[in-house]
């Protein structure tokens, strides 16, 4: 079995003209070479290597603490402070990981919308609990974790002093300035940094996400290890080598022919997350001066009974789909005999659960090859936390390499400034 990440390509999209390869070639040369636009937030490339030791045991060492002592462990983010920590975690551990999980304590996101019910749950879960925080924002000013932080912290200011309250709070921020640092600094809670060369799409390999991820009792050291795999596996220039480059040289290909929609597939709901924080990645890398793919989502067989007349038979030439295929599930679920077959499925009784997601996957496959969809699909060999490294690297270099190759900054966001100027300026009227 191949233990490497594969990009294969769809008849309808597997044949890349040479421009399309040489534009990619020029995009990864100046992602590899540190002279693109925005070559100032290139810190993720080399982190899985040059990570620092200490902090990575001091992730390690806190998160023992929280599994320890804490009921409840509370992440207060938006965007890339949370996507990334909640889709490895769940793709890890499944959507239903606080309802069956006895190790660890219980993993709740918070502070990533404004909605007053969300909150009030939060707090009723919360209610008679012992509860960690970790507030991630580098400002500690955006709007949502702010009003997320100062609910919470004022409701658990009711039953823990200072001391023990500094020490349940933990901070990720900026090293040294900003209102949640200075705030940190008054306070005495424990901080980890957000690094100035790497923008929060990007920092899940930072403490943004490794500390909930090691709270989950996820091998932090294996996904480490999985994305430095990766990073001195994607720097081969052959296409025929080199899937990562293939990924990206698929979607030029078929962004130049006219298609603006992509949209991530998979047959695992425990990766609807994993798609949420792709969306992210490439809408925030990719969405500027009127460019871009669109990135959408859809989980299998689910979707497939709400949109998949759309995909065989509505517009064409508008979406491509990308398709996460995982080699070795085994629920160990088979499917049971009856003796009146009520159902017609006495013929497959006895296989499991997974030969009929991937008789599924392979007979989608076959029709939307039929109905002109062009399909890339991203197979990796095993779900554990070594491959999902390496596939997080895997996107975050081909989203790089994507967004130069249009001429675009991967790694700024000017659209999303421009909503928060309007909204300071109501709150302010």
């Amino acid at each position: 079995m191949c233990k490497k990440i594969k990009c294969q390509l769809g008849k309808n999209c597997n044949k890349i003209e040479k421009e399309i390869i040489d534009d990619v070639l020029l995009a990864a040369e100046k992602l590899n070479t540190n002279s693109g636009e925005g070559k100032e937030y290139l810190g993720w490339k080399d982190l899985p290597s040059t990570y620092d030791k200490i902090e990575f045991q001091k992730i390690k060492d806190i998160a023992d603490e929280i599994k320890k002592n804490a009921e409840v462990f509370l992440v207060i983010g938006i965007g890339g402070s949370y996507l990334g920590a909640r889709s490895i975690i769940e793709s890890q551990k499944g959507i239903f990981y606080n309802e069956i999980s006895s190790k660890s304590p219980k993993i709740y996101f918070v502070g990533n919308n404004l909605d007053g019910v969300y909150i009030k749950q939060i707090l009723e879960i919360i209610k008679d609990k012992s509860v960690y925080i970790n507030v991630i924002s580098k400002s500690g000013t955006t709007l949502e974790p702010a009003t997320a932080f100062r609910i919470i912290r004022k409701e658990l200011s009711k039953r823990y002093n200072e001391e023990e309250l500094s020490k349940r709070i933990i901070a990720t921020t900026d090293k040294s300035k900003g209102a949640l640092k200075e705030l940190s600094d008054k306070n005495k809670y424990r901080t980890f940094v957000v690094p100035n060369d790497i923008g929060g799409r990007y920092s899940v390999l930072t403490p943004v996400g490794l500390l909930p991820i090691a709270v989950a009792d996820i091998d932090v050291d294996e996904l480490r290890q999985g994305a430095k795999d990766a990073k001195d596996e994607f720097l081969e220039n052959d296409l025929e080598k080199n899937d990562c480059y293939k990924y990206a040289s698929a979607r030029l290909s078929l962004y130049k022919k006219g298609y603006s929609v992509e949209v991530f597939t998979n047959y695992n709901p425990a990766f609807v997350q994993f798609s949420e924080w792709l969306k992210q990645l490439f809408g925030e890398s990719e969405g500027k001066d009127n460019k871009g793919l669109y990135p959408s989502s859809m989980t299998f067989t689910q979707d497939l009974h709400s949109l998949g007349q759309f995909i065989q038979d509505g517009t064409k030439g508008l979406l491509f789909k990308t398709e996460l295929k995982i080699s070795d599930e085994n629920s160990g679920i088979v499917i049971p005999k009856f003796s009146d077959d009520y159902d017609k499925l006495n013929s497959v009784s006895g296989k499991s659960i997974e030969y009929l997601n991937s008789i599924a996957q392979t007979g989608v496959y076959i029709a939307h090859e039929k109905g002109n969809v062009p399909q890339i699909t991203i197979s990796i060999p095993k779900n554990n936390a070594y491959y999902i490294g390496k596939l997080i690297l895997f996107f975050e270099k081909a989203c790089a390499i994507s967004a130069y190759a249009i001429n675009v900054n991967p790694f700024n966001q000017p659209g999303v400034e421009t909503y928060k100027e309007e909204m300071k300026k109501l709150l302010n009227a």
